[in-house]
C-alpha cells in the first residue's frame, strides 16, 4: 500500500510517499480501505517527535479514517468484530473511525468498537472529519465537563476542529457557547455555527466579556486547549461549581494558579488524552456518540466543518496548512 511516513523529525518536508506492506486486521479489528484521513495538530507534534505512537502502534500518522472494511480480523473474547452498540460489521460496510496512528495510508486497522457508520448525508471526507474530533468533545465537554442543557461553555480556539464541533454539539444540546478565537473571520464563523460571542483573542481579554456575557456569574465548563498563562484566567471566569477541562498545551504545561480560588467556588480541575486509551474506553465512547450526536447528524443539525481537501501524497501540505493557523475547521486528505 502507499502510505506516509516521518524520515526523521522535523518540519513538514519529513513526510514522504512510500510503499509499505498491507496491515493485517488482528482479533476483533477490521482492514479499512481508506479513502479520507482527517488531520490533527497531534500528528505535527509526531512529526517533530514530541508525541510518540502507543507502543505497539503503527509509526504512520493519522488518527481519524473514513472509507470501506474490505476485511474482517479473527473474533477475540467478546466475538466478531463488532460496533460498540454490538452491530456485527461487514465487508463492504461504510465506516469512519478513530485509531491510534494509521491513518495516512491506503489500508488501515481499526477495533471495530472504535467504528461508527458513515451519517445520512456525509461525504467520505466529511465522515473522515468527525472521530477525533467527536470522540474528545464528547469525552470532555459532556463526560468530564458534564455540560447540561442551559449552562455556559468557554472554548479556547473555537475556530478549530475541536472548537467547531463543540460549538455545534453543545448548542444543539441547549448550552450557551463563547469562544475565542485569533482573526475577524474566524469569530464571524464561530457565530454562525452558534456561538453567543466570538472574543479576537489578539485584541481583547477574554475575561471581562465573559463576565459580562454572563452578568458576572461566570461559565460553567472551560476547554482549553492552550494551558500556560490561560490557566489562572480559566479559574478567574469559571462560575461556583465550574468545571475546568484541559486537552492541549499550546501555551505551555505549568502555571501558578490559586489554590483559595478553587475552594471558594468548589472547581473541578480535569483533562485528558484520549490517544492512549483502551479500545473499551473509545468504545464506551462511540457507543455514546452513536446514541446522543448521530442521530442530530443524521438530521443535519450538526455538520463537520472542512476548511481543505488535499491528495494523501500532499501530506506536507497539509501539515503547513494547520501550521499556519488560517485553517477554519478541517484539513483532510483524500485517497
Amino acid at each position: 500500500m502507499h502510505c506516509i511516513e516521518i524520515a526523521e523529525p522535523g518540519p513538514p518536508s519529513v513526510l514522504r510517499l512510500v510503499d509499505r506492506p498491507d496491515p493485517v486486521p488482528g482479533p476483533g479489528e477490521v482492514l479499512v480501505s481508506v479513502l479520507a484521513a482527517g488531520v490533527n495538530r497531534p500528528d505535527l507534534m509526531q512529526r517533530q517527535g514530541l508525541y510518540p505512537p502507543p507502543k505497539g502502534s503503527t509509526d504512520i500518522p493519522g488518527l481519524e479514517v473514513a472509507g470501506r472494511i474490505v476485511a474482517l480480523g479473527p473474533a477475540d473474547d467478546h466475538g466478531a468484530p463488532a460496533s460498540a452498540s454490538g452491530r456485527p460489521w461487514a465487508i463492504g460496510d461504510a465506516i469512519c473511525a478513530l485509531v491510534a496512528g494509521g491513518g495516512y495510508a491506503e489500508l488501515c486497522t481499526a477495533p471495530g468498537v472504535q467504528c461508527l457508520r458513515i451519517p445520512n448525508g456525509l461525504e467520505m471526507h466529511e465522515a473522515a472529519a468527525l472521530p477525533e474530533t467527536f470522540f474528545t468533545v464528547w469525552s470532555n465537554v459532556f463526560d468530564r465537563g458534564r455540560l447540561a442543557s442551559g449552562e455556559w461553555l468557554l472554548v479556547h480556539g473555537g475556530a478549530s476542529g475541536i472548537g467547531t464541533t463543540a460549538i455545534q454539539i453543545a448548542t444543539a444540546r441547549g448550552a450557551h457557547v463563547i469562544v475565542t478565537a485569533g482573526s475577524p473571520e474566524k469569530c464571524r464563523a464561530c457565530e454562525s455555527l452558534g456561538a453567543v460571542r466570538a472574543i479576537n483573542y489578539k485584541h481583547d481579554d477574554f475575561v471581562p466579556t465573559v463576565k459580562e456575557l454572563t452578568a458576572n456569574r461566570g461559565v460553567d465548563v472551560v476547554l482549553d486547549m492552550v494551558g500556560g498563562s490561560y490557566a489562572l484566567r480559566n479559574i478567574d471566569v469559571l462560575a461556583r461549581d465550574g468545571r475546568l477541562v484541559q486537552i492541549g498545551l499550546m501555551g505551555g504545561s505549568s502555571a501558578e494558579i490559586s489554590l483559595r480560588a478553587i475552594m471558594l467556588k468548589r472547581l473541578t480541575l480535569t483533562g485528558s488524552t484520549l490517544r492512549i486509551r483502551t479500545p473499551h474506553e473509545k468504545g464506551a465512547i462511540a457507543a455514546a456518540l452513536e446514541r446522543e450526536v448521530w442521530p442530530l447528524i443524521d438530521a443535519g443539525t450538526i455538520k463537520p466543518l472542512i476548511d481543505t481537501v488535499v491528495p494523501l501524497a500532499q501530506a506536507a501540505k497539509a501539515h503547513e496548512l494547520l501550521e499556519r493557523g488560517a485553517v477554519i475547521g478541517k484539513v483532510v486528505l483524500k485517497n
